[in-house]
């Protein structure tokens, strides 16, 4: 088991002191890899503050512009969210994001997203993950601060790390996230090629086969192998 593969993913944080104290609350969870995409205001004295004995974690943090950048080295990528979805993304409880994040870190990098504080993941954002995490609230008032989510989340994995549950030796290194977009690219071109497409086709085609292969938790040669596929049906005269 390894935290230092376990980044979690601020996607645009608007306000810099919840960048603070979300250090503060990974900090004290023992997780130390902060990425930031295109935060509003960053590095920023009142992230500091807020930080309150986690300033080195911000000095570290990795400001980057695209989700691509911050998820591309990830195996596994889950994504937190309280809202539910026109298309139903697969739920993960605190515990089980945690026992399936701690035992992927054995072997390869993961990542935690969270939104922005005001509309939080949107679908396609959540689309690039392979399982949504929500945390149990009350339904009247189920919006929780960023930071305290992020606290939850990082609580259950440091706990989970303690424990000892996770099975290592046994986990599959998963394709990485620029793997897979790749891959879906080229899924979609062979859509194309054997005119799959229709007028009547549902408008949640692609979202809806990116959660049967996120669900699949593909590995490297799986991706290789479906795409020898893809290449030969492309090539076949027939088509």
């Amino acid at each position: 088991m390894n935290l230092n593969n376990i980044r979690i993913v601020l996607h645009q944080p608007s306000h810099p002191g919840n960048i603070g104290a979300v250090a503060r609350a990974m900090w004290t969870m023992n997780l130390s890899h902060l990425y930031l995409v295109q935060p509003k205001s960053f590095p920023d004295p009142i992230a500091t503050k807020r930080a309150t004995g986690a300033e080195a974690l911000l000095e570290h943090a990795v400001v980057v512009d695209t989700l691509d950048e911050a998820l591309a080295e990830c195996g596994l990528v889950i994504g937190s969210s309280a809202q539910t979805r026109h298309l139903p993304w697969p739920i993960l409880s605190p515990p089980e994001c945690a026992q399936k994040a701690v035992q992927q870190a054995s072997k390869q990098q993961v990542a935690l997203v969270f939104g922005p504080e005001r509309t939080g993941l949107s679908n396609e954002e959540l689309q690039r993950c392979h399982y949504q995490v929500a945390i149990p609230a009350n339904p009247a008032y189920s919006s929780l601060n960023l930071a305290m989510a992020v606290q939850v989340i990082c609580y259950e994995v440091y706990g989970e790390f303690l424990s000892h549950h996770a099975t290592e030796g046994v986990m599959r290194e998963l394709a990485s996230d620029a793997q897979l977009q790749s891959f879906y690219g080229h899924l979609d071109k062979l859509l194309d090629a054997v005119h799959f497409r229709r007028p009547s086709s549902s408008p949640d085609l692609i979202p809806k086969l990116k959660r049967i292969f996120n669900r699949a938790e593909l590995d490297e040669d799986e991706i290789n192998l479906l795409r020898g596929i893809f290449k030969k049906i492309c090539n076949d005269p027939s088509i």
